[in-house]
C-alpha cells in the first residue's frame, strides 16, 4: 500500500520562516535594486564610511601623540571635513555616500541578500536588526552632514548620552538601557571574534585582488574591526553604568569612548593604538568599496 508523503510540520515551519516580509514589500525593492546605480551608491557608501572613520582615527592619533588633534565622533569628523579647502564640495560627495550606505543597509534589512533562499534563524534576525539600526544611524549622520553643508553648526551634545537620558525617563527605561548596553557589548565582542577569525575575507571578490591586496585586506580588517570592537565594548559598559546609576550623563558615544581611553594609565599609548586601528578600518572600508560583493 502506497503511503502519501507528508512534509513534517517542523519543515513547514522553517519554510514559512524563509520570508518574514510579504512579497508585495520585497518585490518593489528587488526591482529598484536591480539597477546598476544601487551598487554604485553602495560602493560610494563604503568609501564615505571609510573616510569618516579615517578622519576620526587621524584626529584621535594626533591627540594621542601630542600633535594637536582631539577625540571626536563621526559628526566631529564631518565638521573637520567641511572646514577644509573645497570642504563643502567634498562633504557633499560624502553625504551622497552616507545616504547610499544607509540605503544599502536598508536593502539588506528587507531582502537579506547574503542568505537569500535560506531558512531564517536567530543569527540572521540579529544581523537584519543590526542592518536596520545601521541604516538609521547613517541616515541621521547624512542629515547632520547636510546641515553642515547649509552652514548650520553641529550640536556638541553626545547623541548616545541624549538618547540614554530620554530612555531612562520612560517606564522600564532602566531595563531597556541595560539591554541596549548588553547588546552593544555583545556587538563589540562579536567584532573582536570576527577580527580573530578573519572570515570577512569571503565578502571580497578575491579573484579580482592580487595576493598582496588580499593580505593587506585581512591585516587592515583585523586591526580595524578589533578597534571598533574595543570602542563598542566601552560604549556598552558606560550605557550599563548609566542604567545602574539612573544617570544618563554617564553614557558615552564614540568620541566619549576615545576620551575615556586617553584618561587611563598609559592612556596616550592605548588611545594611539585604537586610533591607528580606526585609521586601518577606514582604509579597509575603502577596499570594501572597490572589491566587496554587492549582491
Amino acid at each position: 500500500m502506497n503511503k502519501i508523503a507528508r512534509t513534517p510540520r517542523f519543515l513547514n515551519k522553517n519554510m514559512a520562516l524563509r520570508d518574514l516580509l510579504p512579497e508585495n514589500i520585497k518585490q518593489p525593492v528587488r526591482q529598484a535594486t536591480s539597477h546598476p546605480w544601487v551598487e554604485r551608491l553602495a560602493r560610494l557608501g563604503y568609501a564615505a564610511k571609510g573616510l569618516v572613520y579615517f578622519v576620526v582615527g587621524l584626529l584621535a592619533a594626533q591627540a594621542a601623540f601630542g600633535s594637536g588633534g582631539k577625540t571626536t565622533d563621526t559628526s566631529g569628523a564631518l565638521e573637520t571635513i567641511v572646514i577644509q579647502p573645497f570642504g563643502r564640495f567634498l562633504l557633499g560627495i560624502v553625504t551622497l555616500g552616507l545616504i547610499g550606505y544607509a540605503l544599502w543597509r536598508l536593502v539588506q534589512t528587507i531582502l537579506d541578500p547574503q542568505y537569500s533562499g535560506q531558512a531564517i534563524n536567530g543569527k540572521r534576525i540579529a544581523k537584519r536588526l543590526g542592518y536596520a539600526f545601521s541604516a538609521i544611524a547613517y541616515f541621521s549622520l547624512a542629515v547632520t552632514s547636510i546641515k553642515l553643508i547649509m552652514g548650520s553648526s553641529s550640536s556638541d551634545s553626545d547623541a548616545v548620552e541624549d538618547w540614554t537620558i530620554y530612555f531612562l525617563s520612560q517606564p522600564f527605561g532602566r531595563w531597556l538601557v541595560l539591554l541596549l548596553g548588553l547588546t552593544v557589548i555583545s556587538v563589540g565582542i562579536f567584532y573582536l571574534y570576527q577580527a580573530y577569525k578573519g572570515k570577512f575575507r569571503c565578502y571580497f571578490k578575491l579573484d579580482r585582488m592580487s595576493q598582496t591586496q588580499q593580505i593587506w585586506a585581512v591585516r587592515l580588517g583585523r586591526f580595524g574591526i578589533a578597534a571598533r570592537g574595543i570602542v563598542f565594548g566601552i560604549i556598552g559598559i558606560f550605557m550599563m553604568l548609566a542604567a545602574i546609576q539612573l544617570d544618563g550623563t554617564q553614557a558615552r558615544g564614540l568620541g566619549g569612548a576615545l576620551a575615556v581611553l586617553a584618561k587611563q594609565p598609559f592612556g596616550p599609548g592605548i588611545l594611539g593604538v585604537v586610533a591607528l586601528g580606526l585609521i586601518a578600518y577606514g582604509i579597509y572600508s575603502v577596499m570594501e568599496a572597490r572589491y566587496r560583493h554587492i549582491n
